[in-house]
C-alpha cells in the first residue's frame, strides 16, 4: 500500500499536467490561427465578466436572488448538456483514450477531476456564480456561505459534465449518440429561444422598468435542485434562514457524492468491460418495399442512395433536422411573439432548400466512384436530378405540415393556399440555386464525421458563399411568384392560383438550372474531386 501511493500521485499529476499541455498546444498554431484563439479568448472573458457585473448590479433590487437562481439552472443546463453535444470536441473528457493503460479507476478519478477543473470553462462559471452570489447576497451573514457555496457549485457542474460524459462514453462514440447528439442539439436550440422568451418578458423592452417578478416561479421551482441550491443558499443565509442554507449546501454535496460514485464506476466499467460495438452480431435483412416507389433509372438510384445518407450519416441527418428546426423555430416564435402570418413558411422552404448544397462534399474521397460512372450529360443530369429528388422526399411534407399547423394558429385557412404556392417556389428555387452551387463553389466536409463540424478547416469563405447565396438567390429568383401574389391580393383575384403556379415555376426553374449545372458536372469533375477531400 505505501508504495501505490507515490504512483498514485504521479498519476495524478500526470493527468494535469497533460491538461495543461493540451491547453498550452492550442497556442502552438500559426500566428493567424493564434491570434484568432486569444482574441476570441479574451473577447468570451470579457463578456462573461460584463454579464457576471450585470447580474451583481441587481444586488438590493426585488428579485435578485432570483436571476440568481436562473442563471445558475442555465449553467446546469449547459454542463449536463454540452457533453452529450459536443463530445468530439474535448478529447481530455474522453475516458476510451485510456482503457488500455495500466491504471486504477481510483488515481484516475481524482486526477481527471484536478484536470477537469483546470481551464476556460470552470473560470467563466466561476465569474458568473460569483456575480449571481453578489446579487443574491443580503448582509455579512452571506459571506461565508457564498465562500463556500460558490466553489462548491463550480466542482458540482464540472464533476457533473465529466460524469455524464463518463457515463455515456461508448455511446457517445457511437453512431447512434451521434445521433442523439443532433436531436440534443435541436432541443438545446429550442430551450435556448424559450429562456430568450422569458428573458424577454422578465425584462421587457430598452429602457422599460426593471421586473423580476415574472421570472419567480420559475426560481421557487428551481432553488432546491443541487448546484442551483448552493448558490440559493447565499440569498436564503442573507435572509437570516441559516438552517436552510446549510441545508441546501448539503443537498448539493450529497449530489456531489452522488456524481463521484456515478464516475467513479464508470470508468470501472470502461477499464473491464469490452465495447459491445466489437462483438459480431447477425440482424435480419430490412424489407426493401418503400424503395420500390423510387423512379426507375440512375435517378431513383441516386435517390436511394442519398436518403441512406440522410438516415445514416450523422453529418447529413444534423444538417437535415438543423434546417427543420430552424424553419420550426421561426414559425413558432412568429406566433409566440404575435407577427405570425401564414406566409412566413415560405422562409422554411428557402431554409429547407440549403439541404441541395454542397452535394458532393458528403461524399467525401468516395465521389470518385461517382465521377467514375459519369460519362454523359443524361448521367450528370441525373445524378444531380436524383439529389433533388431526395431533398424534394422530405422537405414537401415537413413543408405541408408546418403551413397547415400555421394556419391552424393564425386562423388564416384563406391564405395557406398561396402561402404553400410561394413556399414551395422557394424550396424550388433554393434547390436549382445549391445544385448550381455545388458544382461551382464545392467544398470538404470534415474527415473525422463529426456531425456539429459543417466543413473542413480553412472553407469557411465557401460555406457563407453557397448559404448566402442559397437564401438570399432563391428569394430574388422567387420573386416573379411573389411578384403575381402581391398583383393578386390587390386586385382581388384568385390568390389560390398561386398553389399551382408556385410549383410549376418552381419545378421548371429546378429542371433548367440543374440542366446547365450537369454540363458544368462534366467539365469540372477534376476540380470537385480535388475540393472535396479534406487535407
Amino acid at each position: 500500500m505505501t508504495t501505490a501511493l507515490p504512483a498514485d500521485r504521479a498519476v495524478v499529476r500526470t493527468l494535469v499536467s497533460l491538461k495543461l499541455r493540451l491547453l498550452a498546444n492550442g497556442l502552438r498554431r500559426s500566428p493567424g490561427r493564434r491570434a484568432v484563439y486569444l482574441l476570441g479568448s479574451a473577447l468570451g472573458l470579457l463578456f462573461t465578466a460584463a454579464v457576471a457585473t450585470a447580474v451583481a448590479f441587481l444586488h438590493g433590487h426585488a428579485g435578485a436572488g432570483d436571476a440568481a437562481v436562473l442563471l445558475a439552472a442555465g449553467l446546469t443546463l449547459g454542463w449536463a448538456a454540452l457533453p452529450l453535444l459536443l463530445f468530439s470536441g474535448d478529447e481530455s473528457a474522453d475516458p476510451t483514450r485510456l482503457t488500455m493503460l495500466p491504471l486504477r479507476p481510483g488515481p484516475l478519478l481524482r486526477g481527471s477531476v484536478l484536470a477537469a477543473l483546470v481551464g476556460p470553462g470552470p473560470v467563466l462559471s466561476l465569474l458568473l456564480l460569483a456575480g449571481g452570489a453578489v446579487a443574491a447576497a443580503g448582509g455579512a451573514g452571506s459571506a461565508p456561505f457564498a465562500v463556500v457555496g460558490v466553489p462548491l457549485a463550480v466542482v458540482t457542474l464540472v464533476v457533473l459534465s465529466r460524469s455524464v460524459a463518463a457515463g455515456n462514453a461508448r455511446l457517445l462514440s457511437s453512431r447512434r449518440g451521434k445521433d442523439f447528439a443532433i436531436f440534443g442539439g435541436l432541443l438545446f436550440a429550442v430551450l435556448i429561444q424559450v429562456g430568450n422568451l422569458a428573458f424577454q418578458s422578465a425584462f421587457g423592452r430598452p429602457g422599460a422598468t426593471l421586473d423580476l417578478s415574472p421570472i419567480e416561479p420559475w426560481a421557487a421551482a428551481l432553488r432546491w435542485v443541487p448546484p442551483v441550491a448552493a448558490v440559493d443558499a447565499v440569498r436564503s443565509a442573507g435572509d437570516g434562514a441559516y438552517g436552510v442554507a446549510v441545508a441546501q449546501l448539503a443537498l448539493t454535496a450529497g449530489l456531489l457524492a452522488l456524481l463521484l460514485r456515478w464516475w467513479h464506476v464508470s470508468l470501472r466499467h470502461l477499464m473491464v468491460t469490452a465495447d459491445s460495438s466489437t462483438l459480431v452480431r447477425t440482424r435480419g435483412v430490412r424489407g426493401s418495399r418503400a424503395w420500390r416507389l423510387l423512379p426507375d433509372g440512375r435517378a431513383g438510384a441516386v435517390m436511394q442512395r442519398h436518403l441512406r445518407y440522410a438516415w445514416r450519416e450523422p453529418r447529413a441527418k444534423a444538417a437535415i433536422f438543423t434546417s427543420i428546426g430552424m424553419a420550426l423555430v421561426f414559425c413558432v416564435l412568429s406566433v409566440v411573439q404575435g407577427w405570425a402570418s401564414v406566409y412566413v413558411v415560405a422562409a422554411g422552404g428557402l431554409m429547407l432548400g440549403l439541404q441541395m448544397l454542397n452535394l458532393f462534399g458528403m461524399d467525401g474521397s468516395a465521389f470518385w466512384m461517382v465521377a467514375a460512372s459519369l460519362g454523359t450529360r443524361a448521367q450528370a443530369r441525373d445524378e444531380l436530378r436524383g439529389r433533388a429528388y431526395a431533398v424534394l422526399a422530405y422537405a414537401v411534407p415537413v413543408l405541408l405540415v408546418l403551413g397547415f399547423g400555421l394556419a391552424a394558429a393564425t386562423g388564416q385557412w384563406g391564405s395557406l393556399a398561396p402561402a404553400l404556392g410561394l413556399t414551395l417556389a422557394a424550396l424550388g428555387s433554393g434547390i436549382a440555386l445549391g445544385g448550381l452551387l455545388s458544382v461551382l463553389a464545392p467544398y470538404a466536409m470534415p474527415a473525422d464525421g463529426s456531425p456539429m463540424r459543417t466543413a473542413a478547416p480553412g472553407q469557411t469563405g465557401l460555406v457563407l458563399v453557397n448559404s448566402f447565396g442559397s437564401m438570399v438567390g432563391g428569394a430574388v429568383v422567387a420573386l416573379p411568384v411573389g411578384g403575381l401574389l402581391l398583383w393578386l391580393l390587390s386586385v382581388d383575384g384568385p390568390a389560390w392560383t398561386v398553389l399551382v403556379a408556385g410549383p410549376l415555376y418552381g419545378a421548371l426553374v429546378a429542371a433548367l438550372t440543374l440542366r446547365f449545372a450537369a454540363g458544368r458536372l462534366l467539365e469540372r469533375l477534376p476540380e470537385i474531386l480535388a475540393a472535396t477531400v479534406e487535407r
